[in-house]
């Protein structure tokens, strides 16, 4: 198995870990150093303050995040650092084509923008063929259908709705 500790941490280390435990350690200062702001102390007693949980989780958020970060500064570095951050980074794109989406459905419609955002979203993964495109575009419509008409969730109408026939503009504002 493993000769010592030290190679099992060598199998098993990630080359981006400090990266990590850099960033984390800093998110949990900070979000100790809000609990003032966040949250308040009452007069009564310690363990029905407001504040008393989130402090202490807060506490040992930070208490964990440090030992986290002096372990990877004292182990070994290991070479692709830069690489692995990069792959975590990448994870972000899924984040802005969500935002996008977020801000166009106000704009154009419920229906509009997922059945564009499927489309767009299936050809960024390569699935280009006409066949995934209009699997994609039925799915989102589906989806729409399934939401606005049978489950009666309210999801407000697009701006790009206004410029529709008044009989039309009431169907899809209610329907999808």
């Amino acid at each position: 198995m493993f000769k010592t500790l030290q190679d099992m941490f060598k199998r098993y280390r990630r080359p981006g870990d400090i990266v990590f435990a850099c960033l984390f350690f800093a998110l949990s200062l900070f979000l100790l150093s809000q609990i003032g702001e966040q949250t308040a102390w009452k007069n009564t007693r310690l363990f029905s303050q407001p504040a008393f949980w989130p402090a202490v989780s807060l506490s040992f958020m930070c208490l964990f995040a440090a030992l986290h970060l002096f372990g990877s500064i004292a182990s070994p570095r290991i070479e692709g650092r830069w690489k692995e951050v990069w792959f975590w980074a990448r994870s972000l794109e899924y984040v802005a084509w969500f935002l996008g989406y977020v801000i166009l459905v106000p704009l154009l419609g419920y229906l509009v923008a997922t059945v564009l955002f499927s489309i767009c979203l299936a050809f960024r993964l390569n699935y280009r063929s006409p066949k995934w495109l209009g699997t994609s575009a039925l799915t989102a419509f589906g989806i729409v259908l399934t939401f606005k008409t049978f489950l009666q969730v309210k999801v407000p109408g697009g701006a790009i709705y206004e410029f529709l026939p008044t009989a039309l503009r009431s169907f899809m504002l209610t329907n999808f």
